[in-house]
């Protein structure tokens, strides 16, 4: 081989890794200009659920939507509903930002927000009166991973009005104490009609 065929060939493949971090880069600036659909992901200070947030950014990608993420502060009662809540948004604050992290590298646009409320219902219900939302997506209470009681959960299925995802672990590893084998344990949901 010599040095102009050795030459060529680098250039070559230059041009074809130029052309792919050009695909890249306008794949993703096209999915991070803020779409008129919109799904909302709730949570707390106590921690995402990961698997919550990956259901979101699968629906948000796949539907080119905003994800919404939502970080819902508790304002105790003995304070105006407007105060500055410096330890709630201290645990808060650095999810919000992780999840704009992961949103950008999955190509997804992001509108995040803050809501307050006395409790998490009325969080949430402050949320459905102030923002537009084509989806939520809720992410139950798992034995690994933070989310929502089953009884918020039946809570915002009775009066938040729009299309509710609910998302939870599909088990978690557990001993058995009659065979001493590790397992997977199944779990029930149960649905309350009031």
């Amino acid at each position: 081989m010599n040095i102009a065929t050795l030459i060529l060939a680098v250039l070559l493949v230059a041009a074809l890794v130029a052309i792919v971090l050009r695909e890249r880069r306008t794949r993703r600036t096209r999915h991070l200009t803020p779409s008129s659909s919109r799904i909302v992901f709730p949570f707390v200070a106590q921690g995402l659920s990961q698997r919550g947030l990956d259901a979101a950014l699968r629906l948000a990608r796949n539907e080119d939507a905003t994800l919404v993420p939502v970080f819902l502060a508790r304002v105790p009662l003995h304070l105006p509903l407007d105060t500055a809540l410096p330890r709630e948004c201290e645990a808060g604050l650095p999810l919000l930002e992780v999840v704009e992290q992961r949103a950008m590298l999955a190509g997804v646009a992001v509108d995040s927000r803050i809501e307050r409320g006395r409790t998490l219902r009325h969080a949430l219900l402050e949320l459905a009166n102030h923002e537009h939302f084509d989806s939520m997506v809720v992410a139950a209470v798992d034995a690994t991973e933070a989310g929502f009681h089953p009884d918020d959960i039946g809570w915002v299925l009775e009066h938040i009005d729009g299309e509710i995802i609910v998302i939870r672990s599909g088990g978690r590893i557990g001993f058995s104490p009659r065979n001493g084998r590790v397992r997977r344990a199944r779990r029930r949901a149960h649905i309350v009609n009031r």
